[in-house]
């Protein structure tokens, strides 16, 4: 009895380390759990397959989002399907002959950034475990970075500033010089702004260094939730840089522009004086012949009146 004793309290001990090390790995499991990416704006898919429901004559499903249901569906054997969606979520046509139960957003949403959304059949006995469930994750492109050079004294500093926009979550800012070397230390200054109405990051880093005269410096903005890195670079302490030689085309451009337009509007003035002096020369031309007739009309009555009989005829 005694060794059973002791066989009892070993097998205790086993079950427990066994079942805390099965804890340990769900709650590692949990926390190591890869989201589906939505990108803000565009429509994402939430997986769900479940090829039981096949064999169910009368099945309801519910896609819930945390607590609240966002789309409710029921088939019958009749074949009569009815469908509740909120913000346009939808699921397969078929459904239920192909047991694709995919959630369709039609467009994400930042605020639901790391939101859980999970699948429940109706049908079953047991309502407290999800079918599915599936991790939101929610990320926003940068700009392109705008990197702008202020020229420094000779022998002095150049500082440089850089800036993307509308971007998610808070990306990483570093610059490089000459492709390969970090700034030193404290020549770098980085600020991420969260947009009030939007939460978007706006970044803006400034660089301040020596740096000689053929050296370059890029600034290099990193959003490790969409795998994206923009760089923007500058070439020489001379060199204008990407956005100041935008700048100086669009100054061109608009030049032509103007030239162009002022060339026409003057050869319009031109054409509208040429046809001006065109209708005053006819009207003259046309006066003058006016003239002419009312003369000879006039000669005619006078030649009339002196001369009467020789209109009347001999009876």
């Amino acid at each position: 009895m005694v060794v059973v004793g002791f066989l009892d309290a070993d097998m205790s001990v086993a079950l427990w380390r066994a079942g805390l090390l099965l804890s340990l790995w769900r709650v590692r499991s949990c926390l190591g759990e890869e989201c589906v990416l939505g990108i803000v704006g565009r429509p994402v898919s939430l997986p769900c397959f479940y090829p039981q429901l096949l064999s169910f004559v009368n099945v309801s499903v519910e896609w819930r989002k945390d607590d609240k249901v966002v789309l409710a569906s029921s088939w019958e054997k009749k074949g009569k399907v009815e469908i509740w969606s909120l913000d346009y979520a939808a699921i397969s046509a078929d459904a239920a002959l192909t047991g694709n139960l995919s959630l369709e957003l039609p467009a994400v949403h930042l605020s639901e950034d790391r939101k859980r959304y999970s699948l429940f059949v109706t049908s079953l006995e047991n309502q407290s475990a999800p079918v599915c469930s599936v991790c939101l994750r929610t990320a926003a492109s940068f700009s392109s970075p705008l990197l702008e050079r202020e020229r420094a004294a000779e022998g002095g500093e150049t500082t440089f500033l850089c800036q993307s926009s509308g971007g998610y979550p808070q990306p990483a800012l570093y610059w490089l010089i000459n492709d390969s070397e970090e700034p030193p230390e404290g020549s770098v200054m980085t600020q991420a702004v969260s947009l009030l109405d939007s939460s978007l990051y706006n970044v803006t880093g400034h660089l301040t260094v020596n740096i000689s005269q053929d050296a370059s410096v890029s600034c290099v903005i990193e959003n490790r939730s969409t795998n994206e890195t923009l760089t923007s670079k500058s070439y020489g302490v001379n060199g204008a840089p990407v956005v100041r030689r935008a700048s100086a085309a669009m100054w061109i451009f608009s030049t032509v522009l103007c030239v162009v337009v002022g060339l026409m509007v003057i050869a319009g003035v031109a054409y509208q004086i040429h046809l001006d002096r065109i209708n005053r020369r006819r009207k003259r031309e046309f006066k003058q012949t006016e003239r002419g007739y009312r003369r000879r009309y006039r000669y005619k009555g006078e030649a009339e009146v002196m001369n009467p009989d020789s209109n009347e005829t001999d009876v």
